[in-house]
């Protein structure tokens, strides 16, 4: 169903994952492959989102999907922007660039974002970090635009559903990158993926997604199993080829343990899970100075954390990852949606002789 739905081979969504991994390469050969590659714009300007999806129709005439992050509501405290960017300056002496005593200017993109993505006629986009309204939705359908959103609890998914969503992800707490959580209490709604999906799937009657910690296709026979439609891959997708990840990134993915990652709102101001790191520790212990919420910290900390990038210094980096990088192979995104279909079906084949 969700594969006709969606126009694709598989029932594989390649997280759209904001901040440079989704590179046009990697969205067009994960479609190409007969999955589902999607662009995460949620960072990205309208001219940066048109030239890219050119650059990805250049490559693929197969669907795509686009990523966008719905606005946030957020008080804008002036002092505690200030303090924080006087103790992040100590981060940035240390990289040798200027130290900021400012405000940063805020735009919100999102409208005009959105505008581009449909004028470039891409027919499934997904959102994060709230629930697209009813309005929202039937301007999308309007034009017969698929919508996707993710859901973190039960709750949440029924709300989504309500709006006329046409797909939930159901987003585990194992999840790599930031939470979609909009409804509840964060720290309460930390669901595991094997936990969330069967609940989901049988409190709503649109097609489920299942992600977060899904890594192969051990992991994409439990989910189908467990009630889900289809599956969503983030943190497996960032060591192929084709990811705009860079190479710190993607060696700290494929020398990473389960026990290496923690949710923290240090580098973004909004819960996200990553690598341990010195400035995310450091970050977390200054409970003298308010974190800022999303997405202010996340524009506080971007110039250091590019330039630390820059640099090869991992301890200033924000490298998002989920509870089972460890499982992540260097491949190339093709070879990968093969490789979870065949494994997917021997996995099902298994559990039917047993």
């Amino acid at each position: 169903m969700i594969c006709s739905m969606l126009n694709i081979n598989y029932p594989i969504i390649q997280a759209g994952m904001a901040g440079g991994p989704t590179t046009p390469e990697l969205v067009a050969e994960v479609s190409e492959a007969g999955a589902l590659g999607t662009l995460g714009a949620g960072y990205m300007t309208p001219q940066q989102i048109e030239v890219a999806l050119r650059e990805i129709h250049q490559l693929t005439q197969s669907p795509i999907a686009v990523n966008l992050f719905l606005p946030q509501t957020y008080e804008r405290d002036e002092n505690a922007i200030l303090a924080m960017q006087q103790y992040l300056n100590t981060y940035r002496t240390k990289l040798g660039i200027p130290k900021i005593n400012n405000i940063p200017d805020m735009e919100d993109l999102f409208e005009k974002q959105l505008a581009t993505v449909m004028e470039a006629g891409v027919k499934i986009v997904s959102f994060t970090f709230d629930a697209p309204t009813k309005r929202l939705v039937e301007k999308l359908h309007a034009s017969e635009i698929i919508v996707i959103a993710t859901a973190t609890s039960v709750k949440e998914a029924v709300q989504l559903e309500s709006n006329g969503v046409d797909l939930t992800v159901a987003q585990g707490a194992e999840a790599g990158g930031h939470r979609g959580t909009f409804l509840n209490v964060e720290n309460e709604s930390m669901i595991g993926t094997m936990a969330l999906v069967p609940q989901v799937a049988d409190a709503v009657s649109c097609p489920v997604v299942a992600a977060g910690g899904i890594m192969d296709g051990r992991g994409m026979a439990a989910a189908l199993a467990l009630g889900a439609s289809a599956v969503q891959l983030g943190t497996a997708f960032l060591t192929v080829k084709e990811s705009g990840v860079n190479n710190i990134h993607k060696e700290a993915i494929l020398t990473s343990s389960e026990t290496d990652t923690k949710i923290t709102k240090a580098f973004s101001g909004k819960s996200a899970r990553g690598f341990k790191n010195k400035m995310m520790v450091e970050l977390e212990s200054r409970i003298e100075v308010d974190l800022p919420p999303y997405p202010l910290q996340h524009i506080l900390t971007s110039d250091i954390r590019k330039e630390a990038a820059k640099q090869g210094n991992k301890e200033m980096m924000s490298m998002w990852a989920g509870q089972a990088s460890g499982l992540a192979q260097v491949r190339s995104a093709r070879n990968l949606v093969e490789n979870l279909v065949d494994q997917c079906d021997k996995a099902l084949q298994r559990a039917s002789l047993n």
